[in-house]
């Protein structure tokens, strides 16, 4: 789930419109979840082939990702690797929290209660070729995918401080963290939102936040809102208990650093200095290669129709979409070079 930083940090809610022409580093295995979680039918299941397999994410990557192009955006998809070991407790804590949320949705299915949507939502695995069938499918498409070597949201923030990206896009604000400039959220669920237990839909908009902005609205360096991240809890850490954003930002700078803060609290931190440092100098690789390519229909069409049952008539439909989209598109970004 990331580092909640969003109390010291302004959101500026934008349109589609104001990123055409941005090259936008994505954040995958975060968006990869968000069409497993909200692409489902009424009763909670997702989408699946004839097989049993989950197609959701096939989906969103296809239909809304061609929107985004259509919208002039280029796209990269990053890719987690090996999550680091201070990860495992988080991970092994995410399974359990996952399995009693699918244990929920069949109850509340069996009892007709109206959580039962909500529960599926938490159910999420991602698991089988999701990832391989994710990766093949964005490569026909044309997009470059990367393979970060340890956290995807560290490889995107790379890739925005190099220059080779506008933008990092992700739902969390880890890549705020791991130093990138400039952040983008909601661009893969941009849309109309019904709120749970109320026949109310709300307007999802995308929204970017600045990392200079936040340091200097709150008066603070780089460093110091990693320690903030700490004091918070993390995915490498739980964090101190009952220190929420804004009192780790008053800790902080009422005490300098994360070690006095600690002190302070008679408090401690396992791992404090190696989660510090992994925030601060993460493993990531600059030797990538970015091409936007002519999307493969014939490819597209045999992995999403003949291997996973879906309508040809609509993936074509997207695919000539997208194909008229990307051309445009390449031929915008070839008068920048």
């Amino acid at each position: 789930m990331g580092v909640e930083l969003g109390d010291i940090f302004t959101k500026h809610e934008i349109e589609i419109s104001d990123l055409t022409g941005k090259i936008i580093a994505v954040d995958a295995y975060n968006t990869l979840y968000q069409f497993l979680s909200i692409i489902r039918q009424r009763d909670g299941n997702p989408l699946m082939n004839s097989k049993g397999e989950v197609t959701s994410h096939l989906s969103g990557f296809l239909y809304r990702t061609t929107n985004l192009i259509e919208a002039g955006i280029k796209l990269i998809f990053v890719f987690d690797g090996k999550p680091p070991a201070l990860k495992a407790r988080t991970l092994e804590a995410r399974v359990k929290t996952r399995n009693k949320a699918m244990q929920r949705w069949h109850d509340a299915v069996a009892a007709g209660d109206e959580d039962a949507f909500k529960y599926a939502q938490a159910s999420s695995h991602v698991k089988g070729n999701m990832v391989e069938d994710a990766k093949a499918l964005l490569s026909y498409m044309g997009l470059p995918v990367i393979q970060a070597p340890s956290e995807g949201e560290a490889q995107v923030a790379h890739m925005v401080l190099s220059g080779d990206a506008d933008l990092a896009a992700s739902q969390d604000y880890d890549s705020l963290l791991f130093g990138s400039p400039r952040v983008v959220r909601n661009l893969t669920v941009t849309g109309k939102r019904k709120l749970p237990k109320k026949n109310i839909y709300i307007d999802v908009k995308p929204e970017t936040l600045f990392l200079e902005e936040g340091l200097t609205s709150n008066e603070i360096t780089k460093e110091q809102l990693v320690d903030i991240a700490l004091l918070i809890g993390t995915d490498y850490n739980p964090g101190i208990k009952r220190v929420g954003p804004k009192t780790a930002l008053k800790l902080i700078k009422e005490y300098g650093n994360i070690e006095a803060v600690l002190a302070h609290l008679g408090q401690n931190i396992e791992n404090m200095f190696k989660i510090r440092d992994f925030f601060l100098y993460p493993e990531v690789i600059s030797d990538y290669s970015l091409s936007w390519k002519t999307p493969k229909e014939k490819e597209i069409i045999r992995l999403l129709c003949e291997k996973n049952d879906f309508s040809e008539v609509r993936v074509r439909s997207a695919t000539d979409r997208l194909i008229q989209a990307s051309d445009a598109g390449q031929q915008t970004l070839d008068q920048w070079f």
